[in-house]
């Protein structure tokens, strides 16, 4: 998985940075449903065969889960899914995945059948009766939305990506149930969809005035804002790989997220906090309901909670054990996760609420009821993470390296069976190395791999080495026709950057990477190989880019994250010799501060300010957001007077010219232009 967004829907919808900050949903507008992917080829026959190899290795003939999904059910989505802005244009469209995917229908060739299996799960969408209380609006976003009925309120949990999704699912169920007002939002963590429709569902004034509280766990505000901000043009362009929001939604294209239908590209908003919980065991009445709190920090998120409510026996355990493995590493880039944590917390509420929970519920896919089933669906998803954490590095005190680990483990057959522990987000290949990394990072120890050439310069000589390009291709055409495609996507990328311009090149890796995508069993896995295949085909489109910033997460940052994060856009070479100091004075925090620019690094302190500055700025923090967020301008404001400026006030445009900018439509599977 922040911004309010203006494109125009006629371009093409980007990706979700599952975070808040620069990087958060990038909409770039929707692509339409297609019988087939332009480009694209058939299944191959290894394809075909990979495929109904897997129909008879896993339980396809039991059907408890899509029994589970439909329970409760009360109404369809209006309108077919399609949800708009106040401009009347769609926002979210479901109907361009259920055209296609329908619960009965085989898998296609072109699409592994267990991924499609749960493409149909997450495609049964409406508003469903999780206990009495207790209701969500499925399928509209993502996400799920919950409603919890209090005494004198309703309390709305997690409230999807989008302003306009989340009213829409607000109207829908208040189209079925009493009409009580919202009182209380709970954000069970930091990441996007799990937010960024609160204004879709209160008011800020509600919230100031203090009708409305909003719950989240420590550390929220500063994870949801800050997590994308220092990678968030990377994250975000990455994003649309993973999200397959450059493809049409079709069996040669996107089939669902695995997590989710699909990221909405509405408006983005965030309401801080307004009571942070801070300790495991906390307590808080909330709409005439206990309700109990347990902190799960730097599990699927850097800041999350579960929670329990006694007098309903429910117990929500946010994003930690939902009907699949999740990422311990997210492919669209993000700090590696902690499975050993996750796997604690999750023990954790087993023993605390195992013994009387009879509600399971989450902010993504279906609830469960009853005890038994319950208590073992969180004893597999501990046991999960626990095997993610703890078996690659049995593997690697034994020497092994982190790729050889990855190909090494297989889950035990009892999660292998287990539908809600297969890889339809995550992947245990890819989880794995995350945990190698996490504890021991990129090097393998062996020093051939510690200084080797980037892949642009290895790129040539192993084109060189192994007889150029068209010995490579004749060899690497043997191999997709033996069904080799990892092989051929990994030798070819040789070819295809040594000479991006190499037509054949690029059409051969395009094809392997389909037959991979047509094979894999997670989304992002197969939504990654297509989009790749794609530009690999089409080039790089240069589409509207997204707005990096909403008003709302602008104006959520600290002062220290906006100067870090200048910071980090610091052009070393055009920076290269120059010395400056510059004071700032916020008049409305009252809050100081020094930026101190030198050998190329931009540093900044709270608290000081230093008589020898080159200039010092006098200005509101409201009125550096109105800069930042380009209602006005900083030398509109020094003629109005609202920015004094003492000294030299030429020097910040000096620095802001030293920032660089980024190009976010930059190209994945060929180099990206050198700088000059």
């Amino acid at each position: 998985m922040t911004r309010t967004l203006s494109t125009s829907p006629l371009k093409r919808r980007a990706g979700v940075s599952c975070a808040a900050g620069v990087a958060l949903v990038l909409a770039i507008a929707t692509v339409p449903a297609a019988a087939q992917q332009a480009g694209s080829q058939p299944a191959s026959a290894t394809t075909k065969a990979a495929n109904a190899k897997l129909l008879t290795e896993l339980p396809f003939a039991n059907m408890q889960e899509f029994e589970e999904a439909k329970a409760g059910f009360i109404a369809p989505l209006p309108d077919n899914g399609v949800i708009k802005n106040g401009k009347g244009q769609p926002v979210y469209d479901l109907s361009q995945f259920t055209a296609f995917i329908g619960e009965g229908k085989p898998a296609p060739d072109t699409v592994n059948p267990s991924l499609w299996r749960q493409s149909q799960l997450i495609m049964l969408g409406g508003l469903f009766k999780v206990t009495d209380k207790i209701y969500q609006v499925r399928a509209a976003d993502l996400s799920n939305i919950t409603f919890i009925e209090g005494s004198n309120g309703i309390i709305v949990v997690d409230p999807l990506i989008s302003e306009e999704t989340a009213k829409y699912a607000l109207e829908l169920y208040y189209a079925h149930r009493p009409k009580k007002p919202v009182v209380a939002v709970i954000y069970s963590h930091s990441h996007v969809d799990h937010y960024g429709g609160v204004r879709g569902v209160v008011s800020e004034d509600d919230v100031k005035s203090g009708k409305v509280k909003i719950y989240a766990p420590e550390g929220f505000l500063d994870a949801a804002v800050s997590e994308n901000v220092m990678a968030g043009n990377a994250m975000s362009r990455r994003a649309s790989y993973m999200y397959g929001n450059l493809l049409p939604p079709s069996p040669t294209g996107q089939v669902g997220a695995g997590l989710g239908p699909t990221t909405s590209f509405g408006t983005v908003t965030l309401i801080p906090p307004t009571d942070t919980i801070k300790q495991n065991g906390e307590k808080r009445q909330i709409a005439g309901l206990t309700i109990e709190f347990w902190m799960a920090p730097d599990s699927e998120a850097p800041a999350e909670m579960f929670f329990y409510i006694p007098s309903l026996k429910a117990l929500c355990t946010a994003e930690d054990a939902t009907h699949t493995l999740h990422n311990t590493y997210s492919l669209r880039g993000a700090k590696i996760r902690n499975p050993l944590a996750w796997s604690k917390y999750l023990n954790e509420a087993l023993y605390n609420w195992g013994g009387d929970v009879e509600v399971l519920f989450a902010p993504h896919h279906w609830s469960l009821t009853g005890n038994k089933k319950i208590v073992q669906h969180l004893k597999n998803q501990r046991d999960l993470y626990r095997y993610i954490n703890d078996q690659p590095l049995r593997l690697a005190n034994h020497g092994y390296h982190m790729i050889e680990i990855a190909e090494m483990l297989n889950l035990p057959e009892g999660l292998q069976k287990d539908w809600s522990a297969r890889g339809y987000y995550g992947t245990v290949n890819h989880d794995v190395k995350s945990t190698y990394v996490r504890y021991l990072g990129w090097f393998n120890g062996n020093p051939a791999t510690l200084h080797q050439y980037p892949e642009r310069i290895a790129a040539g000589k192993y084109v060189e080495f192994m007889g150029g390009a068209d010995a490579i291709l004749k060899k690497a055409k043997a191999s997709y026709d033996a069904g080799d495609y990892r092989w051929v996507a990994q030798v070819v990328n040789h070819v295809v950057y040594a000479d991006p311009g190499n037509k054949a090149a690029r059409a051969l890796q395009a094809a392997a990477l389909e037959q991979m995508g047509y094979q894999a069993e997670s989304g992002p896995w197969r939504n990654f190989y297509l989009s790749g295949a794609k530009e690999l085909r089409e080039g790089v489109a240069k589409l509207g880019a997204p707005s990096t910033a909403s008003p709302d997460t602008i104006r959520s940052m600290t002062l220290d994250l906006l100067f870090d994060y200048a910071a980090m856009r610091l052009n070393g070479d055009k920076a290269a010799g120059k010395v400056m100091k510059i004071n700032w004075n916020f008049t409305d925090t009252n809050q100081q501060y020094v930026l101190e620019l030198e050998n190329s690094a931009l540093n900044h302190i709270a608290g000081y300010q230093v008589p020898d500055a080159d200039a010092t700025i006098a200005l509101s923090r409201a009125k550096l957001d109105d800069i930042l967020l380009g209602q006005t301008t900083f030398e509109k404001e020094v003629s109005a007077g609202s920015v004094v400026v003492q000294g030299d006030a030429n020097k910040l445009g000096e620095l802001l010219a030293m920032l660089d900018k980024f190009e976010f439509w930059f190209n994945i599977v060929t180099p990206v232009a050198t700088q000059n």
